[in-house]
């Protein structure tokens, strides 16, 4: 059983210097901390969405709570990128399909930045039980890039 659901923020700032923030592992990283931390091998940490591979696993990331704690392997795979947004298609122990979009375009105060998840748990009953924490943990980045371009 899939679980989505979609998170949307205005931010004030240019769609370019947005998509420029979170379009890295440590623009993700700013996004998830304190709460979480994503690993990346040396060599991929600094690259941008646009420079990797396309429709094939990128990397294997540790997920650690507080930054510390691991708790999830994910197997991160982009599909799609392009100025302003992408398609990431990934498992993890946890998760059987995890699917993120992340849409930025200009509107309102500056930008309008959308991300609408979709996942599969492994274990199905889980589902419930995850489903608000990730829909809280997508909150969480959303204020941090509040806080970031305010």
């Amino acid at each position: 059983m899939a679980f989505t659901f979609t998170i949307a923020s205005e931010l004030p700032a240019a769609p370019a210097a947005v998509w420029e923030q979170v379009s890295n592992m440590q623009g993700v990283n700013a996004e998830l901390m304190p709460l979480l931390r994503m690993t990346a091998p040396p060599d991929k940490r600094h690259l941008t969405f646009q420079q990797v591979p396309l429709k094939q696993p990128l990397f294997s990331s540790w997920l650690l709570l507080f930054g510390i704690l691991p708790f999830d392997l994910h197997h991160l795979q982009l599909d799609e990128v392009w100025e302003g947004g992408f398609r990431e298609n990934s498992t993890s122990l946890l998760q059987r399909t995890w699917r993120h979009e992340r849409i930025i375009v200009s509107g309102g105060i500056g930008t309008h930045l959308t991300d609408t998840i979709t996942f599969e748990p492994r274990l199905p009953l889980v589902g419930h039980v995850i489903l608000p924490i990730v829909r809280a943990l997508f909150r969480h980045r959303h204020r941090q890039l509040q806080r970031l371009f305010s």
